[in-house]
């Protein structure tokens, strides 16, 4: 059971009277459509006409529209999933609405994301969401583009309770108490995560007082009080528009509902408590308080409540007679459409290490965009532990190339954020396993944004940094995981072998309206300079390059195991054996047209990576031969692969551990001499 003594606290007399009339009677009007609304849903949900499930408001919308009233149209909100409240009192079409909730492709997010993932940049709704606490991450980002912007606006970002103990509420508290972002953290405390009580599971006299520790205000309101919860925005964005940085609300309310339409969970909450809390009903409380005050009569009342209904019964009628969306329109809304490139320049004479020519690609894209900016651990005054960013902090300015907070969860959700609300961002994993720590922002966020948002969500992200083994970092730093994002439909995963490629892909990484996994390897870092042109260029994602011609087997390698394989192919030739090595430039997409061309020039493949071979992209390379090349074939493509092993520290171990030129060498020969 809830603890009782919140419910005691909270006020038992007449509201405070922060709103003038007019105001009050528009609040209540606004709080009886989202009841309506609500209700209405749960009806619908009972029927089978909306489908798989969704989380109602009721009993806590004096919070949204309270909040929402204090904001301007160019300020922006996320929401969670139980977000329908703040999204009709910032402005959200009912018929929209309901169609989204229906499925119907006229829904704000074309039928695609539902109930939990309502979103309407128009009105700067930038998205309920379905992951616990994924708002206020996300809300960072979108905060600081508004800072580096200069526009004045602000930002709420609505958790409930359960969020408040997720790792990402403390990580982006912080960030934005250091930046000083305008943004405030609104915490709906209604009592439960799902069926715990919040006082179970939460330390602490209350969750406004941990903004403490980040130096941050904070107040703990009524959240059934409209004008409490009003004032306390108010107070909150005048902080936020002066540029003095977040707040933390926690606004204490209640849920009527069950989580959730579909939960039917065993009883957790007392009859009496539940009837206790519907006494302070916040629509009656207002009404009440209008009357008494004789600012409307019974009459006008319950024309506000017929108003509500006939409006919520035509939204609905609306949303029924909208189509269902079609396989083909949802599947253009998985990645943006690209940006036509011209043809990248020649090599040329002028020599770059690998590092050096993806740090001036960089470069020429800030110089180029003002909106390209750089966020990771260590980046800015000393450039990275790679060296990848040196000199760009001093070119660029601290503001564009950003040291951040040892915070793998809040970079990432931040850098969607700030995506999503205009900036172009490159994200660093200081070593790539560190990116596990950022797999919400990537596989939640940043790759499925634009489909479940209904196309509207544009996520111009990179997420880069160093992967593989070679240099002795053991288990923890030196993973191959490509095929962890190859897996993930909204991702591109670009792997460039060269320095020329590394500059070309950067730089279409950087230019592509979606999201991008850049891989780099830590062993090419050390490599020898190669011709890469001064030119700023890109090259065009999914054109596989043929690194050595051969006619008789194909080799397809990428990072470091392409050097590898043109070794193998140098030792070949002296045997007789002509190889030509294909490097795919981008795993995803593949060029799976000059690969197969190749094999049926050949007749022979071996795909070679370093990642462990179960799971490896080498499967998935070769089912793709043996769709498009089977009947060129004169031998089964051959796979090599890691070891089913971690990364071992051990320097002997390690170089037995990754695929060399001889491993390759035999696969060639297995698969000659096999026809």
């Amino acid at each position: 059971m809830a603890d009782p003594s919140i419910l005691n606290a909270l006020a038992n007399g007449t509201p405070s009277n922060t709103l003038g009339t007019q105001e009050r009677v528009d609040a209540l009007r606004m709080m009886l459509r989202i009841r309506r609304f609500e209700t209405r849903a749960k009806e619908l949900f009972l029927k089978g006409v909306i489908k798989g499930t969704a989380h109602s408001s009721v009993g806590q919308e004096a919070i949204a529209v309270g909040a929402c009233a204090v904001l301007e149209p160019r300020d922006f909100i996320l929401t969670h999933h139980r977000g329908h409240g703040h999204t009709i009192a910032k402005g959200a079409d009912l018929g929209r609405m309901f169609a989204e909730l229906m499925g119907r492709e006229a829904g704000y997010c074309a039928g695609l994301g539902g109930s939990m993932h309502i979103a309407d940049f128009d009105n700067g709704i930038l998205g309920a969401n379905g992951i616990i606490g994924a708002g206020m991450g996300l809300g960072t980002g979108a905060a600081l583009a508004e800072q580096l912007n200069g526009t004045g606006a602000i930002g709420i970002s609505f958790f409930g309770d359960g969020a408040a103990n997720e790792g990402i509420f403390h990580e982006a508290m912080n960030l934005a108490a250091i930046w000083r972002l305008p943004l405030i953290f609104f915490c709906e405390n209604n009592q439960y995560g799902l069926s715990t009580p919040t006082d179970a599971v939460t330390a602490g006299p209350s969750i406004a007082a941990r903004a403490d520790a980040y130096g941050t205000p904070s107040e703990r309101i009524d959240g059934n009080d409209l004008s409490a919860v009003h004032a306390a925005v108010s107070r909150a964005a005048l902080r936020a528009r002066a540029g003095k940085g977040p707040t933390l609300i926690e606004a204490l309310t209640y849920r009527w509902d069950d989580h959730s339409m579909r939960a039917n969970l065993p009883a957790y909450r007392s009859e009496a408590e539940e009837d206790a809390w519907r006494a302070k009903d916040p629509i009656t409380r207002l009404k009440d308080d209008i009357t008494r005050r004789s600012e409307i009569d019974e009459g006008a009342y319950e024309t506000l409540v017929a108003d509500a209904e006939t409006e919520v019964e035509a939204a609905i009628e609306w949303a029924e007679a909208q189509a269902q969306p079609s396989m083909a329109g949802a599947m253009e809304l998985v990645v943006p459409p690209r940006h036509a490139l011209p043809a990248a320049p020649p090599p040329g004479e002028r020599s770059l290490t690998y590092a050096q020519a993806i740090t001036e690609a960089f470069a020429l894209e800030m110089e180029h965009d003002d909106d390209v900016i750089v966020l990771g651990e260590d980046v800015g005054r000393i450039g990275g532990i790679f060296g990848l960013t040196r000199g760009l902090h001093d070119r660029f300015g601290a503001a564009r190339v950003r040291d951040m907070p040892i915070s793998e969860g809040a970079i990432a959700t931040c850098g969607v954020g700030a995506a999503m609300r205009g900036k172009r961002v490159i994200v660093e994993a200081q070593l790539w396993d560190f990116v596990t720590l950022m797999m919400d922002a990537i596989v939640n966020q940043a790759a499925k944004a634009r489909f479940m948002l209904g196309g509207k969500a544009r996520v111009p992200v990179v997420f880069r940094g160093p992967q593989g083994a070679g240099i002795r970092l053991a288990a923890q730093h030196c993973q191959s995981l490509e095929m962890f994002f190859a897996n993930i439909p909204g991702l591109e995963v670009y792997a460039p072998a060269s320095a020329y490629d590394a500059k070309g892909l950067m730089a279409a990484a950087i230019r592509h309206d979606g999201p991008v996994v850049f891989l780099e390897h830590k062993l090419l870092y050390l490599g020898q300079a190669q011709p890469v042109p001064e030119d700023r260029y890109a090259i065009e994602p999914g054109r596989a390059r043929i690194v050595r011609e051969g006619s008789d087997c194909t080799v397809i390698a990428t990072l470091a195991m392409v050097e590898r394989a043109v070794q193998a192919a140098e030792r070949l030739a002296g045997a007789g054996i002509s190889v030509e090595v294909i490097d795919p430039r981008t795993i995803k997409p593949l060029d799976i047209d000059t690969i197969a061309a190749s094999v049926r020039k050949t007749n022979r493949a071996v795909v070679v990576h370093e990642a462990p071979l179960f799971g490896g992209f080498g499967g998935e390379i070769a089912s793709a031969i043996t769709e498009a090349a089977f009947d060129w074939l004169d031998a089964p493509v051959a796979r090599i692969g890691a070891p089913e092993m971690p990364v071992p520290y051990n320097d002997a171990l390690e170089r037995q551990y990754m695929p060399d030129a001889r491993r390759i060498a035999d696969a060639v020969k297995s698969v000659c001499y096999r026809s």
